[in-house]
């Protein structure tokens, strides 16, 4: 039998509005809301304090509270302005240091840190590259140690040109100890680290390997290393790609022993004073 009085008009959602429910929306910059009281339509152009500023096609701006009253797309909406963002996160260079956007490198100052070779070079610019640029340092190498103190004089050190020099294998009564004791100025700054390699202050389980091995004196440090992991050790270029290998796994100053570390931080702070 048909229902004569038909459906039950309070069954579902009778309270529903005929548009819908009012939903919060965030606001953004050109977003287009009614405010339908007065019909203007406008993109939302600014806001502050509690208050939105609409503009319509035609120039005119409007303002309005916010919170419920707005439609977009015939859909009831109250506006709430956007969440702040949180504090940014600093980030860091691979040295640690604070990272900093949007700055150029400096010119080039006339002070300069010497590093032995081209590895130690490369692992220097790898980890306080971005440090460097900031200063305005600029990293050069040496080739060894052993024309230190003629070096040191061609330079010409002074209090707007200090020299600071990173040396391999600086320990008590080494070769490379005797020649920095020799260098006596005061805007020079001779530091070094214990180990016969730069290679040895990257730490071994960032290489991969349990330790760095002993290598017999007398005989080549590099291609004993490479032939005691059983990698090529034949010429230069297997040396050079040993080398490309193990700065690869390198990729902050946690990946260094801190015996470098100090030293190359104590050399920086050196030759940028003013």
């Amino acid at each position: 039998m048909a229902d004569r009085y038909g459906n039950d008009v309070l069954s579902g959602d009778w309270r529903k509005p005929k548009n819908g429910r009012t939903v919060e929306v965030e606001i953004e910059k050109g977003m287009v809301v009614e405010e339908p009281t007065s019909g203007f339509v406008g993109a939302i152009v600014r806001w502050e304090h509690g208050v939105v500023d609409l503009e319509d096609r035609h120039g005119k701006i409007r303002t309005y509270p916010l919170g419920p009253g707005f439609w977009i797309d015939g859909k009831p909406v109250s506006l709430r302005p956007p969440k702040k963002a949180g504090p940014a996160k600093m980030t860091r260079t691979a040295s640690g240091s604070v990272a900093v956007d949007n700055v150029r490198a400096k010119v080039a100052r006339a002070s300069r840190i010497y590093v032995e070779g081209r590895h130690d070079a490369e692992l220097v610019e790898k980890v306080w590259g971005d440090d460097l640029r900031i200063e305005g340092v600029v990293v050069e190498y040496l080739e060894g140690v052993d024309d230190l103190v003629e070096i040191v004089n061609r330079f010409q050190p002074t209090p707007g040109r200090r020299l600071g020099v990173l040396v391999d294998h600086l320990v008590e009564g080494s070769k490379e100890s005797k020649i920095a004791a020799q260098v006596s100025n005061r805007y020079v700054r001779v530091v070094g680290h214990p180990y016969i390699d730069i290679w040895e202050a990257v730490k071994p389980s960032s290489v991969g390997i349990k330790a760095w091995p002993r290598i017999p004196h007398g005989q080549d440090w590099k291609k004993g290393v490479l032939q005691s992991f059983g990698w090529p050790a034949t010429d230069q270029a297997d040396v050079a790609a040993a080398w490309k290998h193990i700065l690869s796994k390198v990729n902050s100053f946690a990946d260094l022993d801190p015996a470098l570390l100090g030293r190359v931080e104590e050399l920086i702070d050196f030759v940028t004073l003013d």
